[in-house]
């Protein structure tokens, strides 16, 4: 059995308490951290562990953080838990079951970024989840891990608990920061880039919930033990979220590097897919990925292998589907989420959302034209790098793949005039 580290005890009882987290060697990172680090040297030793962001990007922790404007404006962490990536439920899963880790985490880093005050920004329909956040951080101001004086030291800060509304735009970073500041969920123009200009202007580390989960491990065993797990570039566990037709749906904590079709048909995990069916298509980082044929089956679960399969690692979000899948209809279903979620900022992007659905609609329907193929594709390229954030090209990622691999299925749906399954 592979080495856990975010879902290690997630499992035991209590450990959603302040009382339960400390049997699990919890806040030992923190007195650590504090006792023996300067912020600095916390830096460079995640820089050292090789830790990249579980949010979708995969940019270095440590190289991120070093990134911050050195200036004389007050400094912030954002905590990304508006976790609404179609596919994806690791967040919700920490931060129900663990949420001291995550704050410990959330701890440490604003501490080695100078920080003074941070925010947990957790996705409006994770009710529970917000719920046990919002204890935990009550647990720990009273038991001296938040607030002034930190375990004796001279490190100080506050943590703020932020409730989305449900908006899939603030997950992306500049429109996070336009809502926690009371304002509506668009995204900003970059550059500035958050390091530079971020919440309130002062200078902003953003990370999302799983990397700052991984923190205290880190801290609690050294960058090099971490730098061991996974593959050459892509360093440590991730937790991979697998739905879709199989038979053990479920989070799994994997080391990066792993093969694909370990999660999927190891019995420790997927078990196979549902009625032993053929698989048809996979969806490796959440529905904003490219699909990926059954011929990718044994590409590793690692950021750079994924691209090199033509698709990305993303939010870990792995969605199987087998043979009997219509790929028009579920390449519909995720176009009507990207159409409802855009937040109409940019032409691109709220125009081409609406238009892709109307088209995709059309063609499952049995109303379809050969040309509109073409069309949908026609669309995606006067979306795709021409929106004002990452969402236009989001939604363009299953269409484009799926045209690309099962196009004979789209012209099926239009020569017989309906779906064909």
């Amino acid at each position: 059995m592979p080495e856990l580290i975010v879902t290690k005890d997630i499992d035991a009882p209590g450990l959603d308490t302040l009382e339960g987290y400390r049997k699990h060697d919890g806040y030992q990172a923190l007195e650590k951290a504090l006792q023996e680090y300067q912020p600095d040297e916390l830096v460079e030793l995640m820089k050292k562990s090789g830790l990249r962001g579980r949010g979708g990007a995969g940019f270095p922790t440590g190289l991120k953080w070093s990134f911050l404007a050195k200036n004389d404006k007050p400094r912030y962490l954002c905590c990304n838990a508006d976790e609404s990536e179609p596919g994806t439920f690791k967040d919700r899963m920490l931060m129900e079951k663990n949420p001291h880790q995550l704050i410990e985490g959330v701890i440490i880093t604003s501490y080695a970024c100078r920080v003074t005050t941070a925010f947990i920004y957790v996705r409006g329909e994770l009710a529970l989840a917000g719920r046990q956040i919002a204890r935990a951080i009550d647990e720990a101001y009273a038991a001296g891990y938040i607030g002034k004086n930190i375990l004796g030291s001279d490190y100080s800060l506050d943590v703020i608990m932020h409730r989305g509304a449900g908006a899939y735009i603030c997950g992306e970073e500049s429109a996070l920061m336009e809502s926690l500041e009371g304002r509506r969920g668009y995204p900003r123009l970059k550059p500035p880039f958050p390091a530079a200009v971020g919440v309130y202007g002062g200078p902003t580390v953003i990370n999302n919930c799983e990397t700052l989960s991984t923190i205290p491990a880190i801290i609690r065993n050294g960058a090099d033990w971490y730098a061991t797990i996974g593959t050459e570039k892509s360093k440590g566990t991730r937790v991979f979220c697998l739905s879709g037709h199989v038979k053990k749906p479920g989070n799994y904590e994997l080391p990066l590097g792993t093969p694909m079709r370990t999660l999927i048909y190891d019995e420790q995990y997927g078990g196979g897919i549902l009625d032993d069916k053929e698989i048809k298509a996979i969806i490796p980082g959440g529905s904003s990925t490219p699909m990926l044929g059954p011929d990718k089956l044994d590409t590793l679960l690692d950021f750079e292998a994924i691209a090199a399969a033509g698709s990305m690692a993303g939010s870990g979000g792995v969605v199987v589907m087998h043979h009997d899948t219509c790929i028009v209809d579920a390449v519909l279903r995720m176009t009507e989420f990207y159409r409802d979620e855009s937040c109409g900022k940019c032409t691109p992007c709220r125009e081409g959302t609406y238009w892709l659905t109307e088209i995709l609609h059309r063609l499952e329907h049995g109303h379809g034209s050969s040309k509109d193929i073409d069309l949908l594709l026609d669309i995606c390229d006067n979306i795709s790098g021409k929106s004002f954030c990452p969402l236009g090209d989001a939604a363009t990622s299953p269409i484009v793949s799926s045209i690309k691999l099962f196009r004979d299925e789209y012209e099926a749906h239009v020569r017989e005039g309906r779906c064909p399954f």
